[in-house]
């Protein structure tokens, strides 16, 4: 775009490193960066072509994580520290839920940037997914599985909402096209601050057993209006009464009526139960990344 992020960064003083994925673009970064002595870097690359899932060598724009962040002299840090890096930026719109999905899975898995610890993101995403992303029990159209991973694994905080009209709409001027949305309202861009939960990792769940609790939250969100003991029974759970009673949720509870938490509290106390180390359990999970990947 126009700099502008850039630029308000720079002009609050703070160390800014710059991913610029046009190569047109690069001459006259590189010689606003030769004049600001170091506060700027600039770096051939593009953000959302971080760590690309090929084999032999990652051709620019694209990128790898270990890379840019040796590049950047940033060491990683303990999940429990301070932020490392904020990151800022707008979500490519034609891939804007593909993406929001790669970034769930590095932060549950800490790989890619969350190798370096809680990096937190403020990002430009549509109206439409951030409603998504914020939305509360019982609310039909929003409250996803997208909707539950992310407010278990940040703080998601609204900073700024601009209307589409001041971003330039027309494709032939390699402007932004506004997504189309029949059911949420998305009259905007939102910036977005996303900050991981220091204490994600607190209890049973674990970066190692991570891609199962999606996949566990996928399933249930699948049918969102069934019943969570109908899931438990088809999960051959002897015991879902009790279990209910001793997470203190209802028995009649409908999967869209369960809060984020309570999928994370169920996740932790299943995990002391047999089911998720059941061979046809994992061969689910396994192919449910592969086909998010």
């Amino acid at each position: 775009g126009p700099g502008i992020l850039t630029r308000t960064l720079l002009n609050a003083g703070v160390r800014v490193v710059a991913l610029e994925s046009n190569s047109a673009f690069l001459p006259n970064l590189q010689s606003l960066e030769n004049s600001l002595d170091g506060q700027l870097k600039v770096i051939y690359g593009d953000f959302f072509r971080l760590d690309p899932l090929v084999t032999g060598t990652v051709k620019p724009p694209a990128i790898c994580s270990d890379k840019l962040f040796e590049t950047m002299g940033v060491a990683a840090v303990p999940w429990r520290a301070d932020v490392p890096v904020k990151v800022f930026g707008i979500l490519p719109q034609k891939k804007e839920r593909i993406t929001l999905w790669r970034l769930l899975f590095a932060l549950y898995e800490c790989s890619s940037i969350y190798r370096y610890g809680r990096v937190e993101l403020n990002i430009f995403i549509s109206e439409k997914e951030y409603k998504v992303l914020t939305a509360k029990p019982g609310e039909v159209r929003a409250y996803q599985a997208l909707t539950v991973l992310w407010q278990v694994g940040c703080e998601i905080q609204l900073l700024h909402m601009e209307p589409w009209s001041s971003f330039v709409t027309n494709l032939k001027n390699g402007g932004l096209a506004v997504p189309k949305s029949m059911w949420l309202p998305n009259d905007h861009l939102c910036l977005v601050r996303l900050t991981p939960q220091q204490n994600l990792f607190a209890g049973g769940l674990k970066p190692t057993n991570s891609a199962t609790f999606i996949f566990m939250v996928k399933q249930c969100l699948a049918k969102p209006k069934s019943r969570l003991t109908d899931r438990l029974n088809s999960w051959s759970l002897d015991n879902g009464g009790k279990l209910l009673s001793e997470l203190e949720i209802p028995k009649n509870a409908e999967m869209r009526n369960l809060y984020p938490e309570d999928y994370k509290r169920l996740f932790e106390a299943l995990q002391n139960s047999s089911i998720f180390t059941e061979t046809w359990f994992h061969d689910e999970v396994l192919e449910s990344v592969r086909n998010i990947n």
